[in-house]
C-alpha cells in the first residue's frame, strides 16, 4: 500500500506501470480497487494512479473534507506533491466530477480526461444514490459476479457521510451549461442501462469538437466491471489518439457508435 500526506492527511494511492501518469478516480461506491483491470490495460503505455478521496478505501475519513471541493482540492494537491505537470484523468461516477472541475480549474494539467457515468445535472441522479444506506446501493447497482467483489468489500469501508456531503451543492451537478468551457479532449461515457445517472441529452452537431459521448450498451453504472474487456477496448483506444486530438475519431469505429434508437 502506498499512501502520503496532503493538507495533514494521510492519502492512500496505488500505481502500477511506466510511462506518462494517468489518474483513475473512484465514484461513490468502492474506492480505487474497482479500477485494476483498466489500470493494467492502461499500464502498457501509462503509469497508472489510482487514489482515494477523503473518507473513501483508506485515505483518511474527516467530514471536513468531504465536500466536492475538497474532493477537488485532493486531487490538486495530490498531484502537486507527486510532480506531475500534466495528467490524463479518468473519473467514474463522484470521481469524473471532480476530475471535470479539476480540468475546468486547471486546463493546462489536463492532457485528456475520460468521464463514466457523470450527471450532467442533480436531477439526473436517481434519489436512491443520494439517499440509501451505501452497501444497499453498492447491492443496487452491482452485478452479482467476482468482479464487483472488490466494490462491495471497499464499500463497507467508506464514510456515509462522504457521500451525502457530495450531494449538499447542487450547483456543482450544474456541469450541462459549463462544460462547453472546457477545451481538453473529453469523452463522455455513459452504460445504457444505468438506474442511477440518467443519460445527457447529446448533439455531436453542436457539442464542441473536442467532446464526444459513447453509450456502450447492455452496462449499467459500472460499465468496467459489466463489459471490462469492450471498456478497457475504449479506453485504449483513446489514450492511444495524439494529444489534442478530438475523441470523435473513436466513432470511425463500428463498435464504439452510438446506436441512436
Amino acid at each position: 500500500m502506498s499512501a502520503i500526506l496532503v493538507d495533514g492527511g494521510i492519502v492512500h494511492y496505488e500505481v502500477i506501470g511506466r510511462g506518462r501518469p494517468i489518474i483513475f478516480l473512484h465514484g461513490w461506491s468502492g474506492s480505487w480497487r474497482y479500477w485494476v483491470p483498466a489500470m493494467q490495460s492502461a499500464s502498457t503505455s501509462f503509469r497508472a494512479y489510482a487514489m482515494d478521496f477523503w473518507g473513501f478505501g483508506d485515505t483518511a475519513h474527516d467530514k471536513e473534507r468531504y465536500a466536492i471541493h475538497r474532493q477537488v482540492n485532493l486531487l490538486e494537491n495530490f498531484l502537486s506533491e507527486m510532480g506531475f505537470a500534466k495528467v490524463a484523468l479518468v473519473g467514474h461516477g463522484l470521481g469524473g466530477l471532480v476530475g471535470l472541475q479539476f480540468t475546468s480549474r486547471n486546463p493546462g494539467m489536463v492532457d485528456r480526461i475520460m468521464a463514466v457515468s457523470v450527471p450532467m445535472e442533480i436531477a439526473a441522479v436517481n434519489a436512491k444514490l443520494r439517499t440509501a444506506p451505501p452497501m444497499d446501493v453498492a447491492d443496487w447497482l452491482l452485478p452479482k459476479n467476482s468482479a464487483a467483489e472488490p466494490v462491495r468489500v471497499d464499500t463497507a469501508k467508506l464514510d456515509p457521510l462522504a457521500v451525502t456531503a457530495s450531494f449538499g451543492t447542487p450547483d456543482n451537478f450544474s456541469l450541462a451549461s459549463r462544460i462547453g468551457s472546457i477545451n481538453n479532449s473529453c469523452l463522455l461515457v455513459y452504460g445504457q442501462n444505468d438506474p442511477a445517472v440518467s443519460l445527457p441529452p447529446y448533439d455531436p452537431s453542436i457539442a464542441p469538437f473536442n467532446m464526444h459521448m459513447i453509450v456502450l450498451e447492455q452496462t449499467g453504472h459500472f460499465p468496467m466491471i459489466d463489459d471490462n474487456a469492450r471498456f478497457s477496448r475504449l479506453l485504449v483506444d483513446f489514450l492511444a489518439l495524439e494529444s489534442g486530438a478530438t475523441p470523435r475519431d473513436l466513432q470511425l469505429k463500428e463498435e464504439w457508435k452510438r446506436r441512436v434508437r
